[in-house]
């Protein structure tokens, strides 16, 4: 299938429209934000523990888009981000500060939660992440293509560090 930039971003845009229409949110013109503290800096998630050379696989990249407050949920934001896999990437052991909603924009992406098996997730599926559960890891599911996925946090206002890296 091929896709153009304005194909995946009208995409981009009716899934946080979706997201914000569930939460009670107006989308207004389509409006990025870049809140104090440096939303529009990329957070690199550094690879550890994928097994035998694990130092080697490529990391993800998180880039948030916008951090709004909730105004029907006093003392919590929405955040979404665009969380990029290159090929054969790998993203450790870690959990989030709220509850996330992740939504495969391209490609397939393998992800655990612990307690729980491993699951490939393909373009348009989604998974839901409650707050603190441990990520036991996340991979994209590909050695050659790269993957997308947007990802919706509703957590306390601070729109700080979307992931918390956690020991094993």
């Amino acid at each position: 299938m091929t896709e153009d930039g304005s194909s995946r971003s009208l995409a981009l845009v009716g899934v946080a429209a979706i997201s914000a229409g569930l939460l009670g949110m107006a989308m207004v013109h389509n409006r990025v934000i870049t809140p104090p503290g440096g939303m529009d800096a990329h957070i690199h998630m550094m690879g550890a523990d994928a097994g035998e050379g694990a130092a080697a696989r490529p990391t993800t990249t998180v880039k948030p888009l916008a951090c709004e407050k909730l105004p029907n949920v006093p003392g919590h934001s929405i955040t979404t981000a665009l969380v990029e896999f290159p090929p054969n990437a790998y993203t450790p052991r870690h959990r989030h500060p709220g509850s996330v909603t992740a939504f495969v924009i391209k490609g397939a992406l393998r992800s655990q939660m612990e307690g729980g098996p491993a699951v490939t997730y393909a373009q348009g599926q989604t998974w839901f992440e409650a707050p603190g559960a441990i990520h036991a890891f996340a991979e994209n599911a590909s050695a050659t293509e790269s993957a997308e996925l947007l990802a919706i946090f509703v957590a306390e206002d601070d729109c700080g560090p979307l992931t918390i890296p956690v020991p094993d």
